[in-house]
């Protein structure tokens, strides 16, 4: 790996699974049940989650509501084309708050690949990482970790061991 190659590997976090689903299924289930693996903890408002929202068209925003009504918008949609790929800014400082500048934004990409009729690899790849300017290795780190997309693409997964 050269220089510039490991350079810019630093700046892309990627992780895939594999689900039992076909392709159009696991494409509806991490857009329209995106709450549904997305852990509680991972919240930027002061009070509980209600729900998070998936909208899904290119502009839209994946955004939390809390019990009491307020929002948290934490990323724009990006690209929108179902089922195969949908990306999305990750609006996410790294002191953990809300960047409402879109430069200072990284994105994440995941693409729905059919292995079989009933199996499909899920590839994320979460990219330009240095947007976020200083600090932004710990923006890669807190996503590449165990708490990170690892245990996003583990919940999403096991949607579908609870609905077979």
């Amino acid at each position: 790996m050269t220089g510039a190659e490991a350079e810019a590997a630093e700046v892309v976090v990627r992780r895939h699974i594999v689900v039992a689903a076909p392709v159009d299924r696991a494409f509806t289930a991490f857009t329209e049940r995106f709450g549904d693996f997305k852990p509680p903890e991972h919240n930027l408002l002061r009070a509980a989650i209600a729900e998070t929202v998936f909208e899904p068209k290119v502009g839209g925003h994946i955004y939390d509501r809390g019990v009491d009504g307020t929002e948290c918008r934490w990323a724009r949609v990006l690209a929108y084309d179902p089922p195969h790929r949908v990306v999305f800014s990750w609006d996410i400082s790294p002191q953990w708050q809300v960047e409402t500048d879109p430069d200072n934004a990284s994105e994440v990409e995941v693409t729905f690949i059919a292995e079989t009729p009933q199996r499909t690899r899920v590839e994320l790849e979460h990219r330009h990482l240095d947007r976020h300017g200083p600090g932004w290795p710990a923006v890669r780190d807190g996503v590449a970790n165990d708490g990170g997309w690892p245990l996003y693409l583990a919940r999403y997964a096991a949607l579908f061991a609870e609905d077979s």
